[in-house]
């Protein structure tokens, strides 16, 4: 049977929305299959606290079958007949539970159920469902005693209903006022002892207290977004992106003055309502947008049905501003009124919603404590949702810095905001500042937070272009000479890395493989005793993640490359949290076959042993028997590894590339990757149709395995490798073995 956990909400306006995902987020860090179940939903569409869920946690909810089967009853349904309402929901949440290890279910809405019994309500469906409540307190323009009160009522409500009470959550409190409401709630009765104001024990031990988690208000979170103010007030666009009306209003102001006192009041993600007759202030607001001095502005609402005249609408035209402009019938005043009391929420979908929601979660509630009191253990196997967030986890608590040469590309922008909102790492965008900035307001992103460096400053570009020069003068590089490649985002991005003021470095969704990885090659070179550059891919599959290596970089690795991608695979895995059990694969198992592949595969094997006697590695080793426990004991009876492989090593590019891309369609597993290894400090490459998910990954991997490399760095000196003068003028010795998409482009630019 799954653990399941019931979110329940002490009234509206909770925010239990935010609470639910960050609830969400914890589980799928410790289980594999984590199913989400409303109770009771509207009938006038897909509910938002689902479609929340699968936007933010897709193997949630992964499907419209699944969704569907996420949803218990109607509200009409509960009015008509609530005894066989609550038999359907219990039937359909069982279902749901059967399918999976552990199961949020998130109560009512505070919509019509009835206020005055709805927490009573709720409480009598845990019961049923046999889960304890996460009760969530609304603490919003409450004193702490308020609060306290507010709970304790609630509290006894519940233990009226026998609920086990895991504990409370008082949601959206006043920054100033989180540690007064934490002393409040602690010195409740029925919070410390699990009783209510009457005394009726909840289902708790005696004298355990509850855990009491207090998060504070975040704007963000209710603000509304252009569109439905735009909505609320009856507006048409006229002028702008429509995509931009997605992007929330924080706050808002009235131009009814004179422009100059009108720029005054100009804040971040402003909306701004403008008479429609005052032509002069709309354009201000416009080019005060554009600028680079003034706030960048969520749109602008003109009043009283009044669209701009032709001439200003064609100077308008001319300035080309993707902030959008709607007009509202409204005179101002209705406007100003209708703007002011239009709330949004979570459930928007607003990516940037999300990840304040869940690093909120994150900072306030400890999750792994929370689950603990739910004695939900930690699954055997590894997800890929785990995956991705055990990794994200592990980039955070390092918080390194990665730097982004491709800074005003979109989907890097997108994915740099994504990553700061998070806390992953710290980013640098390279670029002109200007530029990025604009960049940055066409995607509608925020990246205030990012560095932003200009290779063409002339301080940095001489800093760059001194230590270029000195570590190519072995290739006749001079001053002049390094003056110009440094100017390349790539060569720029390497540098910085290589000298301390970057940790690692992500590129390629505007480059080719060959502009993002040849700077590696020539500065930053491998870790010493690793002769050879190679790449991995983490395979996702339902219950667990292999490591694969080489599908990307080397056609045809001699066996003592063969042992070093072996060596690299087993360390990245290692990195990551995969215990190496490494295969070297052939196309025969043990000593069943001969030949120059095999052979090589068995040479490789015998070095690895030797070089890293620690390893669990067998080989040669046919994949069914590396991989397949039965075949495993018809073949190797003995191994360690057979059956049990983490770590599969290819024998060459052609093997490698097909059987990632195989296993990939065919098992519908999530192929992370390729990721590079052998470099001293690391440097990863994107395929050009990365996605923002993809981008995102990418960093928090380069992220760990920065903090890893210096780690290794620290206990064995972890000293450049020397350059290497063997072999024609301009080419590093390990720069033959790029192959894969970057085979041509390398062979090209590299060789010359």
């Amino acid at each position: 049977m799954a653990r399941s956990l019931y979110v329940a909400a002490a009234g509206p306006e909770s925010g239990k929305s935010a609470v639910a995902l960050g609830v969400v987020e914890a589980m799928v860090r410790r289980v594999g299959r984590v199913g989400l179940f409303r109770p009771v939903v509207r009938a006038d569409g897909p509910d938002p606290v689902v479609a929340l869920v699968r936007q933010r946690f897709p193997a949630v909810v992964p499907d419209d079958a699944a969704a569907a089967a996420a949803c218990g009853v109607t509200y009409d349904d509960v009015h008509t007949d609530p005894a066989e309402a609550t038999a359907r929901i219990v039937d359909r949440f069982r279902a749901v539970e059967r399918e999976h290890d552990a199961v949020l279910v998130v109560g009512t809405d505070y919509t019509d159920v009835g206020a005055p019994t709805e927490l009573a309500f709720n409480g009598h469906l845990a019961v049923n469902l046999g889960a304890p409540v996460l009760l969530v307190v609304n603490a919003r323009g409450r004193t702490p005693a308020d609060v306290a009160a507010a709970a304790d009522v609630a509290c006894g409500s519940l233990a009226a209903h026998a609920c086990r009470l895991l504990g409370v959550v008082a949601n959206r409190v006043d920054p100033d006022e989180l540690k007064d409401v934490q002393e409040s709630l602690a010195a409740v009765r029925g919070l410390a002892h699990g009783a209510g104001t009457d005394g009726a024990a909840a289902a708790v031990t005696p004298g355990t207290e509850l855990a009491v988690h207090v998060l504070p208000e975040e704007p963000l979170l209710s603000a509304p977004t252009v569109k439905r103010v735009v909505d609320a007030v009856g507006g048409d666009l006229v002028l702008g992106a429509p995509e931009r009306l997605d992007v929330e209003a924080r706050s808002f102001v009235v131009a009814a003055m004179t422009l100059p006192r009108v720029l005054e009041y100009l804040r971040e993600d402003g909306l701004v309502i403008v008479p429609g007759d005052r032509s002069d202030v709309l354009v201000g607001v416009l080019m005060a947008h554009r600028s680079q001095t003034f706030p960048r502005l969520s749109g602008v609402i003109l009043s009283g049905g009044t669209r701009p005249e032709p001439p200003v609408q064609r100077l308008l035209d001319g300035i080309g501003s993707r902030l959008p402009v709607a007009v509202t019938p409204l005179n101002t005043f209705e406007a100003a009124t209708v703007a002011a009391g239009t709330r949004g929420s979570l459930t928007d979908g607003s990516a940037r919603k999300i990840a304040t929601a869940l690093d909120l979660f994150a900072a306030h509630v400890d999750g792994p404590a929370l689950l603990d009191r739910l004695d939900l253990v930690r699954s055997d196997a590894v997800t890929p949702l785990m995956f991705e967030h055990d990794l994200v986890e592990r980039a955070r608590a390092s918080r390194r810095r990665i730097v982004l040469p491709e800074g005003t590309e979109p989907r890097v922008l997108a994915a740099a905001a994504a990553v700061l909102a998070r806390g992953i790492a710290d980013v640098v965008l390279l670029g002109d500042p200007a530029e990025v900035a604009r960049a940055a307001a066409r995607a509608a992103v925020d990246v205030s937070r990012a560095q932003v460096l200009d290779p063409a400053e002339d301080s940095l570009r001489t800093t760059l272009a001194t230590e270029y020069a000195r570590q190519r003068a072995h290739r006749g590089v001079t001053f002049e000479g390094a003056w110009d490649v440094v100017a390349d985002v790539s060569y720029a991005g390497t540098l910085l890395v290589e000298l301390g003021m970057a940790d690692g470095m992500v590129s390629g969704a505007a480059h080719t493989t060959a502009q993002t990885i040849r700077p590696a090659f020539e500065v930053i070179r491998t870790v010493p005793g690793v002769s050879v550059v190679s790449s991995v891919f983490f395979m996702c599959l339902a219950d667990r993640v292999l490591v694969y290596g080489d599908c990307a970089v080397n056609p045809d690795p001699t066996a003592e490359q063969l042992a070093d991608i072996a060596i690299s695979s087993a360390t990245t895995a290692a990195s990551f949290g995969v215990e190496p059990r490494v295969a070297m694969l052939s196309y025969s198992t043990g000593t069943s076959g001969a030949g120059k592949d095999v052979d090589k595969v068995r040479e490789a094997t015998r070095l690895v042993r030797e070089r890293a006697p620690h390893l669990q590695v067998e080989g040669p080793i046919q994949y069914d028997a590396a991989i397949d426990a039965g075949v495993a004991r018809t073949k190797l009876p003995d191994s360690t590894v057979a059956g049990r492989a983490t770590v599969f090593v290819f024998p060459d590019l052609n093997t490698g590339n097909n059987t990632y891309k195989a296993v990939q369609r065919s098992a519908g597993a999530l192929a992370v990757g390729p990721v590079l290894q052998g470099l001293r400090k690391p440097v990863n490459d994107l395929s050009r149709g990365a996605t923002v998910p993809d981008i995102v990954t990418t960093i928090a991997i380069t992220a760990v395995q920065a903090t890893s490399l210096a780690e290794a760095a620290g206990t064995s000196g972890g000293a450049p490798s020397a350059p290497d003068d063997t072999g024609p003028a301009g080419a590093e010795p390990w720069a033959a073995g790029v192959a894969a998409r970057a085979a041509a482009e390398v062979a090209a630019e590299v060789a010359g």
